[in-house]
Protein backbone atom coordinates (compact mmCIF):
# COMPACT_ATOMS: atom_id res chain seq x y z
CA UNK A 1 0.00 0.00 0.00
CA UNK A 2 1.34 3.43 -0.91
CA UNK A 3 2.15 6.17 1.61
CA UNK A 4 -0.90 8.17 0.53
CA UNK A 5 -3.40 5.42 1.39
CA UNK A 6 -5.50 7.84 3.49
CA UNK A 7 -6.10 9.88 0.31
CA UNK A 8 -7.33 6.84 -1.61
CA UNK A 9 -10.94 6.40 -2.76
CA UNK A 10 -12.74 3.07 -3.12
CA UNK A 11 -13.63 3.78 -6.75
CA UNK A 12 -10.76 4.77 -9.01
CA UNK A 13 -11.20 8.49 -9.55
CA UNK A 14 -8.57 10.01 -11.86
CA UNK A 15 -7.89 13.71 -11.46
CA UNK A 16 -9.06 15.94 -14.29
CA UNK A 17 -6.45 17.60 -16.47
CA UNK A 18 -5.36 20.86 -14.84
CA UNK A 19 -6.73 19.86 -11.41
CA UNK A 20 -4.94 21.91 -8.74
CA UNK A 21 -6.99 20.98 -5.66
CA UNK A 22 -5.81 18.55 -2.99
CA UNK A 23 -7.83 15.41 -2.35
CA UNK A 24 -9.27 17.05 0.79
CA UNK A 25 -10.42 20.05 -1.25
CA UNK A 26 -12.09 17.73 -3.73
CA UNK A 27 -13.96 16.08 -0.85
CA UNK A 28 -15.02 19.48 0.44
CA UNK A 29 -16.38 20.57 -2.94
CA UNK A 30 -18.36 17.35 -3.40
CA UNK A 31 -19.87 17.63 0.04
CA UNK A 32 -21.10 21.22 -0.12
CA UNK A 33 -22.62 20.59 -3.56
CA UNK A 34 -24.40 17.40 -2.42
CA UNK A 35 -28.15 17.15 -1.99
CA UNK A 36 -27.72 15.52 1.43
CA UNK A 37 -25.87 18.59 2.68
CA UNK A 38 -28.44 21.00 1.26
CA UNK A 39 -31.26 19.13 3.00
CA UNK A 40 -29.77 20.03 6.38
CA UNK A 41 -31.25 23.51 5.96
CA UNK A 42 -34.70 22.00 6.48
CA UNK A 43 -33.95 19.51 9.25
CA UNK A 44 -34.59 20.19 12.92
CA UNK A 45 -31.60 20.81 15.19
CA UNK A 46 -33.41 21.15 18.55
CA UNK A 47 -36.19 23.67 18.02
CA UNK A 48 -38.81 22.94 15.37
CA UNK A 49 -38.59 24.57 11.97
CA UNK A 50 -40.94 27.28 10.81
CA UNK A 51 -41.39 29.15 14.09
CA UNK A 52 -38.49 31.55 13.61
CA UNK A 53 -35.71 32.24 11.15
CA UNK A 54 -33.28 33.08 13.94
CA UNK A 55 -32.24 29.85 15.63
CA UNK A 56 -30.07 27.06 14.32
CA UNK A 57 -31.00 24.36 11.85
CA UNK A 58 -28.87 21.27 11.17
CA UNK A 59 -27.18 23.22 8.37
CA UNK A 60 -26.15 26.30 10.35
CA UNK A 61 -25.13 24.07 13.27
CA UNK A 62 -22.89 22.03 10.97
CA UNK A 63 -21.30 25.19 9.58
CA UNK A 64 -20.53 26.38 13.11
CA UNK A 65 -19.08 22.99 14.04
CA UNK A 66 -16.79 23.22 10.99
CA UNK A 67 -15.59 26.69 11.99
CA UNK A 68 -14.84 25.53 15.53
CA UNK A 69 -13.20 22.32 14.27
CA UNK A 70 -10.80 24.28 12.07
CA UNK A 71 -10.12 26.58 15.01
CA UNK A 72 -9.21 23.59 17.19
CA UNK A 73 -6.78 22.32 14.55
CA UNK A 74 -5.09 25.72 14.32
CA UNK A 75 -4.76 25.85 18.10
CA UNK A 76 -3.30 22.33 18.23
CA UNK A 77 -0.73 23.28 15.58
CA UNK A 78 0.30 26.21 17.75
CA UNK A 79 0.29 24.23 20.98
CA UNK A 80 2.32 21.35 19.55
CA UNK A 81 4.45 23.33 17.08
CA UNK A 82 7.67 21.73 18.33
CA UNK A 83 6.43 18.19 17.58
CA UNK A 84 6.90 17.34 13.85
CA UNK A 85 4.85 14.14 14.12
CA UNK A 86 1.85 16.02 15.47
CA UNK A 87 2.11 18.78 12.88
CA UNK A 88 2.34 16.28 10.03
CA UNK A 89 -0.72 14.27 11.09
CA UNK A 90 -3.14 17.08 11.96
CA UNK A 91 -5.86 17.42 9.31
CA UNK A 92 -5.80 20.18 6.73
CA UNK A 93 -8.56 22.80 7.02
CA UNK A 94 -10.53 21.49 4.02
CA UNK A 95 -10.53 17.96 5.46
CA UNK A 96 -11.57 19.09 8.94
CA UNK A 97 -14.30 21.26 7.47
CA UNK A 98 -15.62 18.34 5.41
CA UNK A 99 -15.74 15.98 8.38
CA UNK A 100 -17.59 18.54 10.49
CA UNK A 101 -19.99 19.59 7.74
CA UNK A 102 -20.81 15.92 7.09
CA UNK A 103 -21.23 14.78 10.68
CA UNK A 104 -25.03 15.21 10.77
CA UNK A 105 -26.14 14.45 7.21
CA UNK A 106 -27.44 11.00 8.19
CA UNK A 107 -29.88 12.32 10.75
CA UNK A 108 -33.52 11.84 9.68
CA UNK A 109 -36.36 14.37 9.84
CA UNK A 110 -37.67 15.41 13.27
CA UNK A 111 -34.43 14.89 15.18
CA UNK A 112 -34.24 12.05 17.68
CA UNK A 113 -37.95 11.37 17.25
CA UNK A 114 -37.28 10.39 13.65
CA UNK A 115 -34.27 8.29 14.63
CA UNK A 116 -36.25 6.33 17.23
CA UNK A 117 -39.08 5.83 14.72
CA UNK A 118 -36.85 4.43 11.98
CA UNK A 119 -35.05 2.17 14.43
CA UNK A 120 -38.42 0.77 15.49
CA UNK A 121 -39.41 0.18 11.89
CA UNK A 122 -36.07 -1.44 11.06
CA UNK A 123 -35.77 -3.53 14.24
CA UNK A 124 -35.89 -6.83 12.35
CA UNK A 125 -33.88 -5.54 9.39
CA UNK A 126 -30.64 -4.22 10.86
CA UNK A 127 -31.89 -1.18 12.79
CA UNK A 128 -31.21 2.49 12.15
CA UNK A 129 -28.75 4.97 13.68
CA UNK A 130 -28.13 8.50 12.43
CA UNK A 131 -24.33 8.38 12.54
CA UNK A 132 -24.37 5.05 10.74
CA UNK A 133 -26.60 6.57 8.06
CA UNK A 134 -24.05 9.38 7.60
CA UNK A 135 -21.44 6.80 6.62
CA UNK A 136 -23.98 5.11 4.34
CA UNK A 137 -24.84 8.35 2.51
CA UNK A 138 -21.21 9.33 1.99
CA UNK A 139 -20.04 5.91 0.86
CA UNK A 140 -23.05 4.53 -1.06
CA UNK A 141 -26.17 6.64 -1.45
CA UNK A 142 -25.36 10.17 -2.57
CA UNK A 143 -25.52 10.37 -6.34
CA UNK A 144 -22.09 11.69 -7.23
CA UNK A 145 -21.41 8.12 -8.39
CA UNK A 146 -23.68 5.18 -9.19
CA UNK A 147 -22.81 2.97 -6.21
CA UNK A 148 -20.11 4.71 -4.13
CA UNK A 149 -21.88 7.83 -2.95
CA UNK A 150 -19.52 10.80 -2.92
CA UNK A 151 -16.62 8.35 -3.25
CA UNK A 152 -14.73 10.24 -0.50
CA UNK A 153 -11.21 9.66 0.70
CA UNK A 154 -10.48 6.98 3.25
CA UNK A 155 -9.46 9.59 5.84
CA UNK A 156 -12.73 11.51 5.55
CA UNK A 157 -14.69 8.29 6.10
CA UNK A 158 -12.54 7.45 9.11
CA UNK A 159 -13.24 10.94 10.44
CA UNK A 160 -17.03 10.50 10.35
CA UNK A 161 -16.82 6.97 11.78
CA UNK A 162 -17.80 8.02 15.30
CA UNK A 163 -18.64 4.49 16.44
CA UNK A 164 -16.48 1.79 14.78
CA UNK A 165 -18.67 -1.22 15.60
CA UNK A 166 -21.58 -2.69 13.66
CA UNK A 167 -25.22 -2.72 14.77
CA UNK A 168 -25.32 -6.49 15.23
CA UNK A 169 -22.10 -6.40 17.28
CA UNK A 170 -23.39 -3.90 19.87
CA UNK A 171 -27.19 -4.17 19.95
CA UNK A 172 -28.64 -5.44 23.22
CA UNK A 173 -32.13 -6.74 22.57
CA UNK A 174 -32.92 -6.53 26.29
CA UNK A 175 -32.06 -2.83 26.15
CA UNK A 176 -35.27 -2.20 24.21
CA UNK A 177 -38.59 -1.73 25.94
CA UNK A 178 -41.90 -3.27 24.88
CA UNK A 179 -43.53 -2.18 21.62
CA UNK A 180 -47.29 -1.53 21.86
CA UNK A 181 -49.65 -2.60 19.09
CA UNK A 182 -49.54 0.96 17.78
CA UNK A 183 -45.78 1.32 17.40
CA UNK A 184 -45.79 5.11 17.41
CA UNK A 185 -46.91 5.00 21.08
CA UNK A 186 -43.56 3.46 22.08
CA UNK A 187 -41.57 5.33 24.72
CA UNK A 188 -38.61 6.95 22.99
CA UNK A 189 -36.23 6.44 25.92
CA UNK A 190 -36.76 2.68 25.62
CA UNK A 191 -36.15 2.51 21.88
CA UNK A 192 -32.89 4.37 21.23
CA UNK A 193 -30.52 2.45 18.92
CA UNK A 194 -26.97 1.56 19.91
CA UNK A 195 -24.16 3.85 18.75
CA UNK A 196 -22.84 2.06 15.68
CA UNK A 197 -22.52 1.83 11.93
CA UNK A 198 -25.06 -0.27 10.03
CA UNK A 199 -24.30 -3.87 9.08
CA UNK A 200 -24.82 -2.98 5.41
CA UNK A 201 -21.61 -0.91 5.58
CA UNK A 202 -19.33 -3.65 6.92
CA UNK A 203 -17.55 -3.75 3.56
CA UNK A 204 -16.95 0.01 3.70
CA UNK A 205 -15.55 -0.14 7.23
CA UNK A 206 -13.31 -3.05 6.30
CA UNK A 207 -11.86 -0.85 3.56
CA UNK A 208 -11.51 2.18 5.87
CA UNK A 209 -9.58 0.18 8.47
CA UNK A 210 -7.46 -1.73 5.96
CA UNK A 211 -4.24 0.22 6.83
CA UNK A 212 -4.46 -0.91 10.48
CA UNK A 213 -2.64 -3.99 11.73
CA UNK A 214 -4.81 -6.89 12.90
CA UNK A 215 -4.12 -6.34 16.61
CA UNK A 216 -4.55 -2.57 16.34
CA UNK A 217 -7.82 -2.93 14.47
CA UNK A 218 -9.21 -5.45 16.94
CA UNK A 219 -8.48 -3.06 19.81
CA UNK A 220 -9.87 -0.04 17.92
CA UNK A 221 -13.30 -1.61 17.28
CA UNK A 222 -13.76 -2.92 20.85
CA UNK A 223 -16.88 -1.95 22.83
CA UNK A 224 -18.07 -2.00 26.42
CA UNK A 225 -21.44 -2.14 28.17
CA UNK A 226 -23.24 1.19 28.22
CA UNK A 227 -25.93 2.40 30.65
CA UNK A 228 -28.44 2.07 27.78
CA UNK A 229 -28.05 -1.72 27.88
CA UNK A 230 -26.37 -1.78 24.47
CA UNK A 231 -22.63 -2.05 23.99
CA UNK A 232 -20.87 1.15 22.95
CA UNK A 233 -17.58 1.47 21.02
CA UNK A 234 -14.77 2.83 23.18
CA UNK A 235 -12.37 4.39 20.69
CA UNK A 236 -12.32 6.91 17.85
CA UNK A 237 -9.77 8.31 15.44
CA UNK A 238 -7.88 11.59 15.79
CA UNK A 239 -10.01 13.57 13.32
CA UNK A 240 -13.22 12.23 14.89
CA UNK A 241 -12.09 13.34 18.35
CA UNK A 242 -11.57 16.90 17.06
CA UNK A 243 -14.96 16.91 15.33
CA UNK A 244 -16.72 15.62 18.46
CA UNK A 245 -15.20 18.33 20.63
CA UNK A 246 -16.28 20.97 18.12
CA UNK A 247 -19.77 19.47 18.09
CA UNK A 248 -19.96 19.39 21.91
CA UNK A 249 -18.87 23.03 22.16
CA UNK A 250 -21.26 24.14 19.43
CA UNK A 251 -24.48 22.47 20.53
CA UNK A 252 -23.93 23.23 24.22
CA UNK A 253 -23.23 26.96 23.77
CA UNK A 254 -25.15 27.83 20.63
CA UNK A 255 -28.30 26.01 21.73
CA UNK A 256 -27.96 27.97 24.99
CA UNK A 257 -27.72 31.20 22.99
CA UNK A 258 -30.83 30.33 20.97
CA UNK A 259 -32.78 29.36 24.09
CA UNK A 260 -31.90 32.62 25.86
CA UNK A 261 -32.81 34.71 22.82
CA UNK A 262 -36.20 32.97 22.55
CA UNK A 263 -36.90 33.29 26.29
CA UNK A 264 -36.84 29.55 26.93
CA UNK A 265 -34.01 29.96 29.45
CA UNK A 266 -34.29 32.93 31.79
CA UNK A 267 -31.89 34.46 34.28
CA UNK A 268 -33.80 32.76 37.09
CA UNK A 269 -33.29 29.37 35.41
CA UNK A 270 -29.58 30.17 35.05
CA UNK A 271 -29.23 31.12 38.73
CA UNK A 272 -31.20 28.08 39.92
CA UNK A 273 -29.12 25.74 37.80
CA UNK A 274 -25.85 27.20 39.10
CA UNK A 275 -26.84 27.43 42.74
CA UNK A 276 -24.11 25.77 44.83
CA UNK A 277 -22.27 24.97 41.57
CA UNK A 278 -20.24 28.17 41.16
CA UNK A 279 -17.07 26.19 41.87
CA UNK A 280 -17.43 24.65 38.40
CA UNK A 281 -17.09 28.15 36.99
CA UNK A 282 -14.42 29.36 39.43
CA UNK A 283 -12.31 26.26 38.69
CA UNK A 284 -12.17 27.57 35.11
CA UNK A 285 -11.51 31.20 36.08
CA UNK A 286 -15.15 32.30 35.61
CA UNK A 287 -17.95 33.61 37.78
CA UNK A 288 -21.48 32.39 37.02
CA UNK A 289 -23.09 35.66 38.17
CA UNK A 290 -20.80 37.83 36.06
CA UNK A 291 -21.28 35.52 33.08
CA UNK A 292 -25.03 35.59 33.64
CA UNK A 293 -25.06 39.39 33.49
CA UNK A 294 -23.55 39.23 30.02
CA UNK A 295 -25.64 36.31 28.74
CA UNK A 296 -28.91 37.91 29.82
CA UNK A 297 -27.98 41.48 28.97
CA UNK A 298 -30.49 43.55 26.99
CA UNK A 299 -27.64 44.24 24.58
CA UNK A 300 -27.40 41.24 22.29
CA UNK A 301 -23.74 41.94 21.51
CA UNK A 302 -22.92 41.26 25.17
CA UNK A 303 -24.43 37.79 24.87
CA UNK A 304 -22.56 37.15 21.63
CA UNK A 305 -19.26 38.20 23.21
CA UNK A 306 -19.92 35.96 26.22
CA UNK A 307 -20.68 32.94 24.02
CA UNK A 308 -17.61 33.66 21.88
CA UNK A 309 -15.45 33.95 25.00
CA UNK A 310 -16.63 30.56 26.23
CA UNK A 311 -15.95 28.95 22.84
CA UNK A 312 -12.44 30.44 22.93
CA UNK A 313 -11.79 29.23 26.48
CA UNK A 314 -12.85 25.67 25.73
CA UNK A 315 -10.74 25.52 22.57
CA UNK A 316 -7.64 26.69 24.43
CA UNK A 317 -7.97 23.82 26.90
CA UNK A 318 -7.72 21.16 24.18
CA UNK A 319 -4.53 19.19 23.62
CA UNK A 320 -3.42 15.96 21.98
CA UNK A 321 -2.94 12.90 24.15
CA UNK A 322 -2.19 9.28 23.45
CA UNK A 323 -5.39 7.37 22.79
CA UNK A 324 -6.36 4.37 24.88
CA UNK A 325 -6.05 1.97 21.96
CA UNK A 326 -3.55 -0.70 23.11
CA UNK A 327 -0.48 -1.07 20.90
CA UNK A 328 -1.66 1.65 18.50
CA UNK A 329 0.98 2.47 15.89
CA UNK A 330 -1.06 4.31 13.23
CA UNK A 331 -0.90 8.07 13.87
CA UNK A 332 -4.62 8.64 13.26
CA UNK A 333 -5.44 5.97 15.86
CA UNK A 334 -2.56 6.65 18.23
CA UNK A 335 -3.67 10.19 19.19
CA UNK A 336 -6.88 11.89 20.33
CA UNK A 337 -7.77 15.50 21.03
CA UNK A 338 -8.92 15.96 24.63
CA UNK A 339 -10.32 18.78 26.74
CA UNK A 340 -9.18 19.24 30.35
CA UNK A 341 -11.48 17.76 32.97
CA UNK A 342 -12.47 21.06 34.62
CA UNK A 343 -13.59 22.70 31.39
CA UNK A 344 -15.16 19.45 30.21
CA UNK A 345 -17.20 19.32 33.43
CA UNK A 346 -18.25 22.95 33.02
CA UNK A 347 -19.30 22.40 29.39
CA UNK A 348 -21.40 19.41 30.46
CA UNK A 349 -22.94 21.46 33.27
CA UNK A 350 -23.98 24.19 30.81
CA UNK A 351 -25.42 21.61 28.42
CA UNK A 352 -27.45 20.08 31.27
CA UNK A 353 -29.31 23.38 31.56
CA UNK A 354 -30.16 23.27 27.84
CA UNK A 355 -31.18 19.63 28.12
CA UNK A 356 -33.39 20.12 31.16
CA UNK A 357 -35.02 23.41 30.14
CA UNK A 358 -35.21 23.02 26.36
CA UNK A 359 -34.63 19.53 24.97
CA UNK A 360 -36.68 17.79 27.70
CA UNK A 361 -39.36 20.48 27.79
CA UNK A 362 -42.89 19.23 27.01
CA UNK A 363 -43.21 21.51 23.97
CA UNK A 364 -40.05 20.13 22.33
CA UNK A 365 -40.85 16.54 23.30
CA UNK A 366 -44.38 16.82 21.94
CA UNK A 367 -42.99 17.86 18.56
CA UNK A 368 -40.51 14.95 18.66
CA UNK A 369 -43.37 12.58 19.50
CA UNK A 370 -45.41 13.97 16.61
CA UNK A 371 -42.44 13.39 14.30
CA UNK A 372 -42.05 9.86 15.66
CA UNK A 373 -45.69 9.08 14.83
CA UNK A 374 -45.46 10.65 11.39
CA UNK A 375 -42.31 8.72 10.39
CA UNK A 376 -43.64 5.37 11.61
CA UNK A 377 -46.93 5.81 9.76
CA UNK A 378 -45.10 6.91 6.62
CA UNK A 379 -42.98 3.75 6.81
CA UNK A 380 -46.08 1.59 7.31
CA UNK A 381 -47.82 3.12 4.30
CA UNK A 382 -44.84 2.92 1.96
CA UNK A 383 -43.94 -0.65 2.98
CA UNK A 384 -47.55 -1.82 2.57
CA UNK A 385 -47.45 -1.27 -1.21
CA UNK A 386 -44.01 0.07 -2.14
CA UNK A 387 -44.26 -0.48 -5.89
CA UNK A 388 -47.35 1.68 -5.88
CA UNK A 389 -46.40 4.48 -3.49
CA UNK A 390 -42.64 5.01 -3.78
CA UNK A 391 -41.19 7.48 -6.31
CA UNK A 392 -40.10 5.88 -9.58
CA UNK A 393 -36.35 6.07 -8.84
CA UNK A 394 -36.87 4.52 -5.40
CA UNK A 395 -39.13 1.84 -6.88
CA UNK A 396 -36.27 0.86 -9.17
CA UNK A 397 -33.94 0.49 -6.19
CA UNK A 398 -36.62 -1.48 -4.35
CA UNK A 399 -37.06 -3.91 -7.23
CA UNK A 400 -33.30 -4.34 -7.48
CA UNK A 401 -33.04 -5.32 -3.81
CA UNK A 402 -32.86 -9.08 -3.39
CA UNK A 403 -33.89 -9.68 0.23
CA UNK A 404 -36.62 -8.32 2.50
CA UNK A 405 -33.84 -6.79 4.59
CA UNK A 406 -32.50 -4.89 1.59
CA UNK A 407 -35.98 -3.85 0.43
CA UNK A 408 -36.85 -2.35 3.81
CA UNK A 409 -33.48 -0.59 3.86
CA UNK A 410 -34.45 1.12 0.59
CA UNK A 411 -37.63 2.48 2.21
CA UNK A 412 -35.64 3.51 5.28
CA UNK A 413 -33.09 5.35 3.12
CA UNK A 414 -35.90 7.21 1.36
CA UNK A 415 -37.56 8.38 4.57
CA UNK A 416 -34.34 9.21 6.42
CA UNK A 417 -33.29 11.50 3.57
CA UNK A 418 -36.46 13.58 3.81
CA UNK A 419 -36.56 17.07 5.26
CA UNK A 420 -39.13 17.83 7.96
CA UNK A 421 -41.26 19.71 5.43
CA UNK A 422 -41.10 17.01 2.74
CA UNK A 423 -42.04 14.28 5.23
CA UNK A 424 -44.98 16.34 6.51
CA UNK A 425 -46.30 17.07 3.03
CA UNK A 426 -45.98 13.44 1.89
CA UNK A 427 -47.78 12.31 5.04
CA UNK A 428 -50.60 14.76 4.33
CA UNK A 429 -50.78 13.66 0.70
CA UNK A 430 -51.16 10.01 1.70
CA UNK A 431 -53.27 10.25 4.85
CA UNK A 432 -55.29 13.47 4.79
CA UNK A 433 -58.72 13.15 3.12
CA UNK A 434 -58.77 16.58 1.53
CA UNK A 435 -58.82 16.73 -2.25
CA UNK A 436 -55.38 16.40 -3.82
CA UNK A 437 -53.99 16.61 -7.30
CA UNK A 438 -51.76 14.44 -9.43
CA UNK A 439 -49.79 17.60 -10.10
CA UNK A 440 -48.95 18.22 -6.42
CA UNK A 441 -45.19 18.68 -6.09
CA UNK A 442 -43.53 17.71 -2.83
Amino acid sequence: MTDDFWEMRRLNDPRRQGEVRSEWERDYARLIHSSAFRRLQSKTQVLGLGESDFYRTRLTHSMEVAQIGVGIVRWLKSRHESDPEVISMLPRSALMSSICLAHDIGHPPFGHGGEVALNLCMRDFGGFEGNGQTLRILSKLDKYTADHGLNPTRRLLLGVLKYPASYSAVVGEKAYGPIPSQRWLSKAEEQHPPKCYLDDECDVVDWILEPLGEEERSAFISAETHKSGHLKPIHKGLDTSIMELADDISYSLHDLEDAISLGMITRDFWDDHNQDKNDRFSDCGLDSNELGEKLFSHESYERKKAIGGLVHQFILDIELKASQVPSATTSLIKWNACMGEKNKTLLGHIFDLVKNRVIKSPNVQQLEFKGQKLVIELFDALSSDPERLLPISTQNRYRGAETIHQKNRVICDYISGMTDEYATRLYEKIYYPHKGSIFDRL
